[in-house]
């Protein structure tokens, strides 16, 4: 085939992308200390790397490259490493704190020497960036190889958009610990290092906040607007349905004892039960649809097993 050598050939890899988050800062405070602390996590992030099976393949600034041939294995890694450096993180100081990003994705590469290139590698950069500081994010063609595999839980991020990849990739985050549910931080090396990767357009709606604090706000006042205007009607109990579901889907994203799925079908379970009473004309029609949110939370739960 044209343009294909001994030395360059395509394969089906699973590439695992790393950097720092806040990197800049970082180097700003204590140079050196820095490049020391990067040089020894970088160490243990490769140790664990090859006792997975993987081959680091690349270091440049603070990122690095590694590939495995087992999806599973590159995220056992990863989970490995972030709960490695994070035992190492508790000794220091908040601010001194070196925090990486991983990104896992399976994909076609192309394979020069003893570096790959593509599409499967930007796409594994552009999930590094979008994770949080000590989180991982995998590609949907990662999660479905290990959903089943591994004992860990998944959070759909939704769909990321890739430069020069026609479709965007949906995303998952892997749950380590408490660090699943830190929100990303806004500083200047949000963007990755990786070549031919940008930081994402828009954040996945299942990152934003809406405390809760501030939906009481809108509850009261709306409430409040209903007893000034009163007219024999208390028309407010729909919006603060709204609000209610608002809370309490806030409440599945943000708990850590239950599968948050099943949470959230818990809460629209409870939400059906709610509009069935403000409506009630005598018939329990909820029952239906709450049959299937229960044959829904029963299929999670198999697949899950």
């Amino acid at each position: 085939m044209a343009g294909i050598t001994s030395e360059t050939q395509r394969k089906l890899t699973t590439i695992f992308s790393a950097d720092v988050q806040d990197y800049t800062r970082l180097m700003g405070v204590d140079e050196e200390g820095t490049l020391e602390t990067l040089k020894r996590y970088r160490d243990r992030m490769s140790r664990l790397i090859e006792a997975h099976g993987g081959r680091v393949i690349n270091t440049w600034g603070d990122g690095l490259i590694a590939e495995f041939s087992s999806v599973v294995e590159a995220v056992r890694a990863a989970v490995d490493v972030q709960n490695e450096l994070a035992g190492l993180n508790a000794a220091c100081p908040d601010d001194s704190r070196m925090l990486f990003r991983i990104g896992i994705n399976l994909g076609d590469v192309i394979v020069d020497g003893d570096d790959i290139y593509g599409d499967g590698v930007n796409i594994a950069a552009r999930l590094q960036a979008q994770a949080t500081a000590g989180g991982v994010v995998i590609s949907s063609t990662v999660y479905d190889q290990v959903r089943n595999k591994i004992a860990v839980g998944f959070e759909f991020l939704g769909p990321l958009t890739v430069k020069n990849v026609a479709e965007a990739v949906p995303s998952y985050a892997v749950r380590i610990g408490e660090n699943r549910r830190e929100p990303p931080q806004k500083t200047a090396e949000a963007a990755p290092t990786a070549p031919d990767a940008t930081q994402p357009a828009w954040q996945p709606f299942a990152r934003r906040r809406r405390p809760p604090a501030v939906l009481a706000v809108i509850a009261i006042a709306l409430v409040a607007i209903n007893l000034l205007s009163w007219r024999g009607e208390f028309w407010v109990a729909w919006p603060l349905l709204a609000l209610a579901f608002l809370a309490a889907a806030h409440w599945a994203r943000s708990q850590t004892l239950f599968d948050t799925r099943l949470a959230y079908l818990a809460v629209v379970g409870g939400g059906l039960i709610a509009i069935n009473l403000l409506s009630w004309h005598g018939h329990f029609w909820a029952v239906w649809p709450l049959l299937g949110v229960a044959v829904a939370a029963g299929l999670h739960w198999a697949r899950q097993r």
